[in-house]
């Protein structure tokens, strides 16, 4: 049965910050969500205390033993004393989901201003460690033995692919050497080096397997960070200095279990893209002047060619190949360097990609600004391809 029609929310971003991401000096969680908070409402052109509501985002399984953060943010902007702030968590999609938290409060009419926060303090953690607790993110009963922990479920993922549709490795390496190009030109990017296609198609010393046939080159990174959005309704959007409108904002969830769909289909993000261009009024992908999506693994990447109808099944490759999503190509995909090159602090990242897009939208991307950016997709992924978010966002 086809999934009821729903509105686009009627709400804007009008304001964001955005941190590097990398290897932060802040010590914690509360550093970072301080120096992205009060950023972001002076950006809005708005005090602090019109802000009504407070939305954060931070993964829930182990980077910091402050297991309640959401009034953290009161350290830095004391005036949001006694407003209701809640913690949102959706593993990898955590930042999204806090949006969404902030859609439903503006579309309840709760308040006028929402404050959306994500951060992540990742690299105080020990590497083997960092693999145990992204493996919460995955069904534990079937997959936690998985050698390679996230990377390895990946890995499955890819030798699945190549089993039915041939060996991929070219087209990985494509994607990997598109993006670092791509991060060159963000300043917040993790990694801001060309690596080549070269470098990242073979094996070697400095690129080895992680979970064959991943290699370092195709997984992300390791990273700390924070970002931070205003939303507010789109009425008050109007007297505001700039404003970027939600076309469409979806979530479909899927099976926790790998074992449980097939997975190589990627059926939950081809579902969340249909609705959602559905929702904006769009015929195809291909109507979007760029997207950023959730390249957390390169074979991600290639899946959600073709779950968001860029490419048909089996033929994901042919789309970076061929060139089709290069900065220059007909639909740019990851201009930012996406979280392969640009780095992938959990709770910040589904918001960071939301201000990437909204800085192309409003011609502020600096380096990366497109030459054509009329409307952008975003897809934000928890688990693999289980939470799932896409957001159309033009400028109003």
């Amino acid at each position: 049965m086809a999934a009821p029609s729903i509105a686009a929310p009627e709400a804007c971003i009008i304001g964001w910050a955005h941190t590097p991401f990398g290897r932060s000096e802040a010590p914690d969680l509360e550093t970072l969500l301080a120096q992205v908070g009060r950023a972001a409402i002076e950006d809005a052109g708005i005090t602090p205390a019109e802000v009504d509501a407070g939305f954060v985002g931070v993964f829930g399984e182990g980077f910091t033993n402050q297991g309640f953060p959401s009034s953290l943010v009161l350290q830095s902007v004391p005036e949001l004393r006694f407003k209701p702030i809640t913690r949102y968590e959706n593993a990898c999609a955590t930042g999204t989901a806090a949006i969404h938290g902030a859609l439903d409060f503006l579309a309840a009419k709760r308040g006028r201003f929402a404050l959306v926060l994500g951060a992540e303090k990742m690299t105080a953690t020990p590497g083997a460690q960092v693999g145990e607790i992204l493996l919460n993110a995955s069904y534990r009963k079937t997959e936690q033995d998985i050698q390679g922990g996230f990377a390895g479920v990946f890995a499955r993922i890819a030798e699945a692919y190549f089993q039915r549709h041939g060996d991929q490795s070219d087209a990985l390496a494509a994607i990997a050497a598109k993006n670092h190009r791509n991060g060159v030109d963000n300043p917040w990017a993790q990694m801001r080096k060309d690596l080549g296609f070269a470098f990242c198609r073979a094996e070697s010393e400095k690129n080895p397997f992680v979970a064959p046939p991943l290699k370092r080159t195709d997984c992300s990174l390791v990273s700390d960070g924070a970002a931070a959005l205003i939303l507010t309704d789109a009425e008050t959007a109007k007297a505001m200095q700039k404003a970027v409108r939600f076309r469409a904002a979806v979530q479909v969830n899927d099976f926790l279990p790998i074992a449980s769909r097939d997975v190589i289909r990627f059926e939950g993000p081809r579902e969340a893209w249909s609705r959602a261009l559905d929702q904006a009024g769009l015929g195809a992908v291909t109507d979007l002047s760029f997207v950023e999506t959730h390249d957390c693994f390169t074979i991600a990447e290639l899946l959600e060619y073709e779950a968001m109808g860029l490419a048909k099944e089996g033929q994901g490759a042919r789309a970076v190949l061929d060139g089709w999503t290069a900065a220059d190509g007909k639909l740019p995909v990851n201009r930012s360097g996406g979280l392969k090159s640009k780095g992938h602090p959990i709770g910040a990242t589904g918001i960071s990609m939301h201000v990437l897009t909204a800085m192309q939208l409003t011609g502020t991307a600096g380096a990366m600004q497109l030459p054509k950016a009329d409307i952008g997709g975003i897809f934000n992924m928890g688990g693999a391809a289980v939470a799932n978010y896409v957001s159309i966002l033009e400028r109003a």
